[in-house]
């Protein structure tokens, strides 16, 4: 069922065969930049990226195809872009795969196989991204506070803390500004139904109104 569509020499390999692949990589290309536009931001950068990204995979499976293997040939696909250079949220790093894995297999003539895989995958991330399946605790939080060197930070939120959180753990503790300053670091669970700004608020006032963050767990940003 899923056979590929090229014979097994390269005289084989037609130029409307290869025309055909090229149209069907751009169309399922398309169809996950579409995708992805629906379900995450982006930029038209990066869908035009997604759109052409299954059509250069699938030229480069051609081109190396019988010389070094299926092996080496999905090797140097993958390397052509380097994830360890350029900071990804996990959607975009998805789609990225996504794509590529519709070229990998248009590249040996997988069309059918491609189009099934691609309609499938749609499917999943449209109502995985639309439904509440996989949604987070969105009451736990990361909290990131600058206080002075004087004040006790053991002991200065804890009535805070006591009012609108039901978990609280200090995980990492720096000084800042010649010593003049400490930052720390909590994983906080909030307790339901509380507003965050009156939960700031709060801590404002005990930190001298100095820098305050509250952020998602996975969130990287510093202050």
């Amino acid at each position: 069922m899923f056979n590929t569509i090229f014979d097994n020499t390269a005289v084989g390999m037609d130029i409307k065969t290869i025309l055909i692949c090229a149209g069907v990589s751009l169309a399922l290309g398309l169809a996950i930049a579409i995708t992805h536009m629906k379900t995450s931001q982006t930029t038209k950068g990066f869908l035009i990226t997604l759109t052409v990204l299954p059509l250069l995979v699938m030229a480069v499976m051609i081109m190396i195809n019988g010389s070094l293997g299926t092996s080496i040939a999905i090797l140097g696909a993958f390397s052509l872009i380097r994830f360890r250079s350029i900071r990804g949220r996990a959607k975009d790093l998805l789609s990225i795969f996504f794509a590529m894995m519709v070229g990998l297999a248009l590249g040996m003539g997988h069309a059918l196989f491609a189009a099934v895989i691609t309609a499938i995958g749609i499917v999943a991330i449209v109502f995985f991204s639309y439904t509440n399946i996989l949604e987070p605790n969105r009451r736990e939080r990361v909290l990131k506070v600058v206080i002075p060197e004087d004040l006790d930070y053991e002991d200065v939120f804890a009535d805070t803390f006591k009012k609108y959180t039901t978990k609280t753990n200090l995980v990492k503790m720096k000084t800042m500004n010649m010593g003049s300053l400490y930052k720390l670091t909590y994983d906080v669970k909030l307790k339901h139904g509380v507003k965050e700004k009156e939960f700031l608020d709060e801590i404002r006032v005990k930190n001298c109104n100095l820098k305050v963050l509250l952020s998602e767990p996975l969130c990287e940003e510093e202050i």
